[in-house]
């Protein structure tokens, strides 16, 4: 026989007390991280312009650019699990590119260009960071999602 432990209003789990400043962190760091992406891939979007199939390398940085600036401003002031599971999927598609095209020349493929790269550089690294930051902190925020509250919760 197991007894359960009420869940309080201040659980940090569910949104209330210390709950609050966890997601309102969390929310900070995944906007930041993704900000840092969309800097760098903006930044380096030029220098792969002459890598190309039928869209340049330097267009995909630009899409992942814009792609990352927008999920960042989404986290920040449109506080809903769909804003948080795009910033996830910026962050983490972004991530699992950058290492798969890092570590594996899997060539051509389709309209997309030849995009192995197996050096690391202060750019790439700093996006690895960013991309690995804000995807830990969505996670939290898709993970632990604060309680809808009911009547019976409201204060009288």
């Amino acid at each position: 026989m197991s007894a359960e432990l009420p869940v309080t209003p201040d659980d940090p789990a569910r949104g209330g007390g210390d709950g609050r400043l966890l997601r309102g962190t969390a929310r900070v760091l995944a906007a930041a991280g993704l900000a840092v992406d969309a800097y760098v891939h903006a930044h380096l979007a030029g220098r792969y312009d002459a890598v190309m199939a039928d869209i340049s390398q330097g267009t995909l940085f630009r899409i992942e650019a814009g792609m990352a600036a927008l999920a960042a401003l989404l986290v920040l002031v449109w506080r809903r699990w769909p804003a948080d599971l795009f910033a996830w999927s910026v962050a983490t598609g972004g991530l699992a590119l950058l290492l798969i095209y890092r570590y594996a020349d899997i060539g051509a493929w389709g309209p997309f260009p030849d995009m192995y790269e197996p050096v690391w550089f202060t750019e790439k690294r700093v996006s690895v960071v960013a991309q690995a930051v804000a995807m830990v902190a969505t996670v939290y925020l898709l993970l632990f999602r604060p309680r809808r509250r009911t009547r019976v919760d409201r204060p009288h």
